[in-house]
């Protein structure tokens, strides 16, 4: 009797092996944390130089950002913060939609909208960042 020895599956033993996964949770794990220091880094120096070294927000303008965005580092500065932050939060947001939408239908329509939504604002800022024309009249 001691030498008969059963062989029964661990608990919770899947029924078939595991699927191929990919690395794509872990990286978008990833993103999040190093585009959330970058965002911090930027977002806080925006602030600091828009609110305190140029003058505040009163100086503000049409002038002022023809002026800003006539210099390569401060497109590239702007069009980063535009990118990390849409990047980020459409992350986020898709994160959410996983761990809350209950069918796969809404599951798939919310992100389509997410999805079609990041596409449509990501375009539309990095077209006004490049295409803006300073000599165009403010009125």
């Amino acid at each position: 009797m001691a030498s008969e020895v059963l062989a029964l599956d661990k608990p919770r033993s899947p029924k078939r092996p595991a699927a191929r996964r990919s690395n794509f949770e872990l990286y978008s794990w990833l993103f999040m944390r190093i585009s959330g220091l970058a965002l911090i880094v930027l977002v806080l120096g925006h602030l600091f130089i828009m609110n305190i070294l140029d003058g505040g927000v009163h100086r503000i303008n049409w002038g002022f950002v023809a002026g800003r965005w006539a210099s390569p580092f401060w497109q590239f500065w702007d069009l980063s913060m535009l990118w990390l932050a849409e990047i980020h939060g459409g992350n986020g947001l898709r994160t959410i939609i996983d761990d809350y939408a209950r069918k796969d239908s809404t599951r798939f329509w919310l992100k389509i909208v997410l999805y079609v939504s990041m596409v449509l604002i990501l375009a539309v800022g990095t077209m006004v960042i490049f295409t803006f024309d300073p000599g165009i009249s403010a009125n």
